[in-house]
């Protein structure tokens, strides 16, 4: 107390404690959304939706079939700008760097976000969404090397499958996915710890595309991949050691492997869907894919390989899962990490 007022002195306040955000804004202040970020996100993502007609841009000089777009100014909101492309698009392809273009580009790889700027490009990140690229980087120019952000026409990929092309080839036509970072597996490894071979065709796609999903969708699982749960060895082991403490009664009427002609999951949704290959028989080419809505009894079965599964339920729209009903064009979210 105060001897000359009567009053209480005023206690020390304690400091307040920092929450998670506001650490987050502090430390990463190029990763925080600003609202002209927002509104260039929503004319990327109108102009890479089929349906918005041919593009032009009116840019002088500028050849047709692509839009150039108003780019960030500083090098922090590029940056902040490549992150949230990749969140949304997946990992880029690097078509671009220190003034050397990649000159194996092409239609399918991402060929038309270089035609614009010819010798002045300085480096450009590439993203494919459906039969469009979307593009982001610097250039020369007059006023020194400044940022660009466009959207380019791509070809139709399905329309170019040759004759007799397998259905991995079609998933990767259709998702204009670039198959030039394809990964080595170690699959005896993998297989011996699982304790079975594999689809070869699951193999295949899994080297092409990795850990992601197909339309924000379908998640496969991989060796590997960041997540347990899509983790197809640690997966398989987690639900395996469920399956012998609790019982199977969860995926009735079916078992769980490793028991013989058990469910062996390969896929998932956030929306609690799984996907399962029903093991029988000696020839994994030949399993049965099975899937399981969150609710019980809602089993349904497709006599077919796991790649033609995934290419059905991308392009037919009376297939049980398609997403070719929700969306006219599809993609790949890679959850991988960029080198």
């Amino acid at each position: 107390m105060d001897e000359q007022t009567g009053r209480d002195e005023p206690r020390e306040q304690p400091e307040q404690q920092e929450q998670p955000e506001q650490r987050e804004q502090r430390e990463h202040p190029e990763r925080q959304e600003r609202p002209e970020q927002r509104d260039l996100l929503a004319a990327v993502h109108r102009l890479a939706w089929a349906g918005t007609g041919e593009l032009r841009c009116e840019a002088a000089g500028h050849p047709a079939g692509h839009v150039c777009l108003p780019a960030p100014s500083d090098p922090t909101g590029l940056a902040a700008l490549r992150t949230a492309l990749s969140g949304r698009y997946g990992r880029p392809r690097n078509l671009a760097m220190d003034g050397y273009a990649d000159p194996t580009a092409t239609w399918r790889t991402g060929a038309p976000l270089l035609a614009p700027f010819g010798a002045r490009l300085v480096e450009m990140r590439a993203w494919s969404h459906g039969d469009r690229w979307i593009g982001c980087g610097t250039a020369r120019s007059a006023d020194g090397i400044r940022p660009v952000v466009l959207v380019a026409e791509g070809r139709d990929p399905v329309a170019e499958l040759a004759e007799g092309s397998s259905w991995l080839d079609g998933v990767v036509a259709v998702t204009g996915w670039d198959v030039s970072g394809a990964r080595t597996v170690d699959w005896a490894a993998v297989e011996a710890r699982i304790g079975t071979a594999l689809p070869g065709d699951y193999k295949h796609l899994v080297e092409l595309f990795w850990d992601g999903a197909f339309d924000d969708y379908l998640q496969i699982h991989v060796p590997g991949a960041r997540f347990a749960h899509a983790d197809i060895v640690r997966d398989t082991e987690w639900l395996s050691a469920w399956a012998t403490a609790q019982g199977s009664d969860l995926w009735r009427p079916y078992e769980l492997y490793p028991a013989p002609g058990g469910l062996l999951q390969w896929g998932s949704t956030e929306q609690a869907d799984q996907f399962f290959w029903l093991t029988e028989g000696a020839d994994p080419d030949r399993w049965p894919v099975l899937v399981t809505e969150d609710v019980p009894d809602s089993w349904v079965r497709f006599d077919g390989t796991t790649t033609e599964f995934v290419y059905r339920m991308l392009t037919d729209r009376q297939h049980p899962f398609s997403t070719a009903r929700y969306f006219d064009t599809h993609w790949f979210e890679s959850y991988a990490s960029e080198d």
